[in-house]
C-alpha cells in the first residue's frame, strides 16, 4: 500500500491522543489520563518547537499510524539528534509498512537537515517493537536511560 505521510495539525488531536492511550496500555500496561494526554497532544500539535507529529494516511484519509519527532542539540557533533517518540500503528494496519513509511520520511528529512542520528527509546520488554526497529536498520546503542520522576 502507498502511504501518504503528512505532518499532523491540531485537528488530529483526538486521533493521536487515542493512539497514545492505546499504545501506553498495550505496550506497558499503563493507563494514562485521557484529559492530560489530549492536552499534551494538542500542545505538541500547536507548537512546532515542541516537536512534529508525522501521520501515515490511507488514500481515503484514514490515519493508520503516527509518530512524534523531537530534536536534541549535540554540542559534540554540532548538529541535532532526532528522537522518534510516541510511535503507534493501528492494529488493523500493522505489518503493512506503516512504520516503514513513517521512518523513511523522518530519516530522509533528518539527513536533508544534517542530522547525524535518529534515536528512540523502547520498553525493554517490547520485543515486537525492537524487532521492527532493527528491521529499519536501527541498532541498540550503548546508552542506558536514567530518570527522576516528579509528581505534579
Amino acid at each position: 500500500m502507498n502511504w501518504i505521510i503528512e505532518k499532523g495539525t491540531p485537528k488530529d488531536t483526538a486521533v493521536i491522543a487515542g493512539f497514545q492511550l492505546d499504545m501506553a496500555e498495550e505496550s506497558e500496561g499503563t493507563l494514562l489520563d485521557p484529559e492530560t494526554v489530549n492536552k499534551g497532544v494538542h500542545a505538541g500539535l500547536s507548537d512546532p518547537s515542541k516537536g512534529i507529529y508525522f501521520l501515515a494516511k490511507t488514500a481515503d484519509g484514514t490515519i493508520a499510524g503516527s509518530l512524534f519527532l523531537t530534536k536534541e542539540w549535540s554540542d559534540w557533533n554540532n548538529c541535532s539528534y532526532w528522537w522518534i517518540q510516541s510511535v503507534y500503528v493501528r492494529p488493523d494496519y500493522r505489518r503493512m509498512g506503516v512504520f516503514s513509511a513513517l521512518y523513511s520520511e523522518v530519516r530522509r528529512q533528518a539527513q536533508a537537515e544534517g542530522s547525524t542520528c535518529l534515536r528512540l527509546y523502547v520498553d525493554k520488554t517490547n520485543e515486537k517493537a525492537k524487532e521492527c526497529y532493527r528491521a529499519q536498520g536501527m541498532d541498540e546503542c550503548h546508552y542506558l536511560m536514567y530518570e527522576e520522576t516528579f509528581r505534579h
